[in-house]
């Protein structure tokens, strides 16, 4: 990403919040603040979300951020006293949760989402010291170094999410931000969103990749990893990682909530890994 804001970052939090307003109860996850933090944007993004929202893309995308955000912010709640959230894009936890109050919150993203993400927190009205802003661009910059900088004690276990963007980088990206985490204490989590390969996909996940990756491409961030279960967890265990689950989409959240009256429903495109940094 090269200035302004980030594609991606909108969309999902536009997902978080059309999903409180297109969708019907129960909801997967309850993000109350994101269409504040959209502010003018919001109701052009709600808007495509109203109109078009069964749409296996606007769908597809509704149901894939609100259920990974559910399973990550229930794995925050566990005790950890650190919360690393690696591209952050708009995320809402740090001034929307009761558990920021307790958990120091570090917030990853390059130094443009992050500008324009602190322009949009002053522009509601949101406290943005709630968070600590690393500024970092994941195929350059040293990620140990800033997360220090910025206070982080590597020492202590911390909960890290890596959400919507492993398949944005390069296998080499990765598997150094990988090395990176797994100097961290014995203990940390982390759960990471991957892409599966074409043929792992089902029928809605090939649906929704037929559309969203060509888009994605043509907006200038291609997909360009793709892991199995099997090769990530070969990956995860060379950087010092035990694997505690592989949870899909349908598994992300309490199976109640996807008995439905509305369009929403799980696609198996990209999955969840929680995995834990192990003592030497």
């Amino acid at each position: 990403m090269d200035g302004g804001p980030s594609r991606t970052a909108m969309m999902a939090a536009g997902g978080r919040a059309a999903h409180l307003v297109v969708d019907s109860e129960p909801y997967l996850f309850r993000d109350t603040l994101a269409a504040e933090l959209l502010g003018g944007r919001a109701e052009e993004v709600l808007g495509y979300h109203r109109q078009f929202g069964d749409h296996v893309v606007l769908c597809g995308t509704r149901a894939q951020v609100n259920a990974r955000s559910s399973y990550t912010e229930t794995r925050a709640a566990a005790g950890f006293p650190q919360y690393v959230i690696l591209g952050a894009g708009l995320d809402t936890f740090a001034y929307r949760s009761p558990l920021a109050r307790e958990i120091a919150v570090f917030e990853v993203d390059h130094p443009a989402t992050q500008q324009w993400k602190r322009e949009l927190l002053e522009a509601a009205r949101i406290d943005g010291a709630a968070a600590r802003f690393v500024g970092v661009d994941f195929e350059r910059d040293d990620l140990a170094a800033e997360l220090a900088a910025h206070g982080f004690d590597a020492q202590k276990p911390a909960l890290v999410s890596w959400l919507g963007v492993s398949m944005y980088l390069t296998e080499s990206a990765i598997a150094a931000t990988l090395a990176v985490l797994s100097g961290f204490a014995p203990g940390t989590e982390l759960v990471m969103e991957y892409a599966l390969p074409a043929e792992l996909r089902d029928e809605s996940g090939t649906a929704y990749a037929e559309f969203a990756l060509p888009a994605a491409a043509e907006q200038g961030e291609p997909w360009l990893s793709y892991y199995s279960p099997e090769t990530l967890s070969e990956l995860l265990g060379k950087h010092g990682f035990a694997v505690a689950e592989h949870v899909s989409q349908r598994d992300a959240v309490d199976p109640a909530l996807w008995r439905r009256t509305d369009s929403l429903h799980p696609a198996d495109l990209c999955r969840l890994v929680r995995a834990v940094v192990v003592a030497d």
